[in-house]
């Protein structure tokens, strides 16, 4: 059986959830190379719903647990119920969810909150020692639920998030698209994925050499 990986999400959709083409290259990235797929999220409301179509908030709730299952084909686990014991390693894809569902980064900056089971399964994974990957806007939430670990992180080069993830006193490291940061010590990965991407195939150069670390690290 290869690595186990869990695959934390924020919903379905970029404006209001996960983006779903940095959960998808994920998943496939990890399937084609054998490993063990747990996906994950929180079973709380999302902050908002956007009509993805119009750009457009909408006056409906949604539950962040069940809109992740319809990236994960149903098969989806709640954070509260896993542990780093369950796992090999923790892979956070993006989406505004990340920033609005996991935590309120996206509200309140570097003052924002981490949702209680996310920031647990986030700590328990680090204290654990196991590699974490984050990216698009994910390692904002990696950088508010671990304050005191002094990480080196990318978003890119979006000079508002990169002052926020200082903020916490994290360093912040300019990338590339097509690249990664590695934070070796501390076994974090990072990419820009969306956050600077001008398409899929783009997108899918720095997810896929994220999640080729990960699994070596793992």
């Amino acid at each position: 059986m290869g690595k186990k990986v869990g695959v934390l999400l924020s919903g379905c959709g970029v404006f209001d959830g996960s983006e779903i083409h940095e959960s998808v290259l994920t998943l496939l990235k990890l399937d084609q190379a054998g490993a063990e797929i747990i996906a994950i999220a929180p079973d709380m409301p999302q902050l908002k719903v956007v009509d993805h179509a119009k750009g457009e908030d909408k006056t409906e709730t949604r539950n962040v647990l069940e809109e992740a299952a319809r990236i994960s084909r149903g098969n989806v686990k709640n954070a509260a119920e896993v542990k780093s014991a369950d796992l090999d390693a923790l892979i956070i894809p993006g989406g505004f969810g990340a920033a609005l569902n996991l935590c309120n980064f996206a509200v309140s900056g570097p003052e924002g909150e981490v949702n209680a089971d996310v920031q647990a399964l986030i700590k328990d994974c680090f204290d654990a020692e196991l590699p974490i990957g984050a990216m698009c806007i994910a390692p904002a939430l990696v950088a508010l639920s671990l304050p005191e670990a002094g990480l080196k992180l990318t978003i890119g080069s979006d000079p508002d998030v990169a002052s926020g993830i200082g903020a916490l006193g994290h360093e912040h490291v300019e990338c590339a698209t097509d690249n990664i940061v590695i934070d070796e010590e501390n076994k974090v990965v990072t990419t820009p994925a969306y956050m600077t991407a001008g398409g899929i195939a783009e997108a899918f150069e720095g997810i896929s050499k994220l999640v080729e670390k990960i699994l070596s690290l793992a």
